[in-house]
């Protein structure tokens, strides 16, 4: 990171604490730096012609004090309003949660101060993100609306290796990370697209990176970030658990991490495509997965224990799964690198078959979590934890690199189909001993043992409500 970004850089964070100090929240503060920045862009990028005359950076910059609060508050509007899509899109419902005219001004000079091209942009959409993961830790949403870590984003994309014309879909998409990740990654091997013909350029800003997302806030803050890192790929608002996923074009690549939890109400998707309906949001996410894959297309998913060992429907879709693509690897991560702590997760990889029988021949197991520390503010997690799994992996991003399974001390292990069936489809797989690494300095942290028993009593929670929709005749 060059001077010039490190000084902004620090410029930015100190302006989001001293508004703190004045009561604007991590998530206010994203979302207004979103408003404003996105202004700068277009003039600074010469793309004023997309927002309507009279309401500019520099007709922003003009005024002070409360005409220029005042200004501001219409401009939103009137933004929100326009006919360009993605303008309308960033500014959708728009408003501002600056009360005194002194916070917008400072916000307003630290941008137009920005020396745009003395600037990496990279870095620029690099603090973007850093604000979102600390909105995202702070606000410890409580609806399973996960930031996804840095760490395991990279150390995903480091595996399935998007490649140049091919489309990645994220259908649960926050706040972007995957898709900017993927992007990042074609980038770093075509010269940062220089390799590549205008056409093929054009297709992958435009057209290789799309997803869907639930909550418009959450959808305009990606859309910025997307904006940050130049892509201009689909984001449609909307629930992929809806005739929307349905209608989604199928992907080369699908790399996401749904919500967690159940439906609301004990409700079921809204999709005449699924075999399988379930209020239980991650199985029907993965349903989605794999039935939005090309033949021969690859996925990554991010996913609870419960979807490995769910009964009934939670085995009927495993095993669809298993026969309709090659499951070839299992990551079961360690606890604590979610913000939301206490929730034990893995990571699914998955190629779709040329036909929709028997693919899953064997499933390899790499077991992250036995013995592991209890990741936190005390351990963090980072990108280094990945480097054993990343070479055991292999570089075939189909899981089909030589593997050697290293035994019943390793972490990594090898387990037929038939060993899996056996188990009735059961992928909760773990083989090492526990040598009790839950003491002293190990020990789960406070706040994680809390989030275990919410995640626990919501569980609770969503079974009752979904017997009551049984009683009442509401659900089969």
């Amino acid at each position: 990171m060059n001077t010039n970004a490190n000084e902004l850089v620090q410029k930015l964070w100190n302006l989001c604490s001293l508004l703190r100090e004045d009561g604007v929240t991590y998530h206010q503060y994203v979302a207004e730096l979103a408003f404003v920045l996105f202004l700068k862009m277009a003039k600074e990028k010469k793309r004023e012609e997309q927002l309507p005359k009279g309401y500019r950076w520099d007709d922003l910059v003009k005024r002070e004090g409360m005409d220029q609060l005042q200004f501001y508050r219409e401009m939103l509007l009137k933004l929100g309003t326009h006919h360009d899509r993605r303008v309308q899109d960033i500014y959708a419902d728009a408003s501002t949660s600056l009360r005194h005219p002194k916070n917008l001004n400072a916000l307003v000079k630290a941008l137009d101060a920005l020396d745009w091209y003395g600037v990496d942009r990279e870095n620029l959409g690099d603090l973007y993100e850093g604000l979102l993961e600390k909105n995202a830790t702070e606000v410890k949403s409580g609806a399973g609306q996960y930031f996804t870590p840095r760490p395991l984003v990279d150390a995903i994309i480091a595996v399935v290796k998007p490649q140049p014309g091919e489309t990645v879909q994220d259908p649960a998409a926050g706040t972007g990370g995957f898709l900017i990740a993927a992007d990042r990654h074609v980038r770093s091997q075509t010269d940062n697209y220089f390799d590549l013909t205008e056409k093929q350029q054009a297709f992958q800003r435009r057209q290789a990176f799309y997803g869907v997302e639930l909550v418009p806030e959450t959808r305009r803050l990606a859309l910025m970030n997307m904006a940050l890192h130049d892509l201009e790929g689909e984001l449609i608002l909307g629930d992929t658990l809806s005739p929307v996923g349905r209608d989604l074009p199928k992907a080369d690549i699908i790399i996401t991490n749904p919500p967690f939890g159940t439906k609301k109400g004990g409700g079921k998707p809204e999709r005449d495509d699924f075999t399988f309906p379930t209020s239980n949001k991650q199985l029907a996410f993965l349903e989605h997965v794999y039935r939005g894959l090309k033949p021969g297309g690859r996925a990554a998913v991010v996913v609870p224990d419960n979807v490995l060992f769910e009964e009934n429907v939670g085995q009927e879709i495993r095993a669809d799964l298993m026969d309709k693509c090659d499951l070839h690897t299992v990551l079961r991560l360690p606890t604590g690198i979610f913000y939301a702590q206490g929730v034990k997760t893995n990571v699914l990889f998955f190629t779709r078959g040329q036909t929709d029988k028997g693919n899953t021949k064997a499933v390899w197991f790499y077991d992250m979590r036995t013995n592991a520390p209890s990741y936190g503010k005390r351990t963090p997690f980072l990108r280094e934890h990945f480097t054993d799994f990343e070479k055991v992996f292999g570089d075939d991003a189909h899981g089909k690199s030589r593997r050697k399974d290293q035994g019943p001390e390793g972490r990594f292990r090898k387990f037929s189909r038939e060993d899996i069936k056996a188990r009735g489809d059961n992928l909760d797989v773990l083989w090492l001993k526990n040598e009790g690494l839950s003491q002293g300095d190990d020990a789960a942290e406070p706040e994680a043992i809390a989030a275990e028993i919410r995640e626990q009593l919501q569980t609770a929670i969503g079974g009752i409500e979904v017997l009551q929709r049984v009683l009442a005749g509401e659900a089969s």
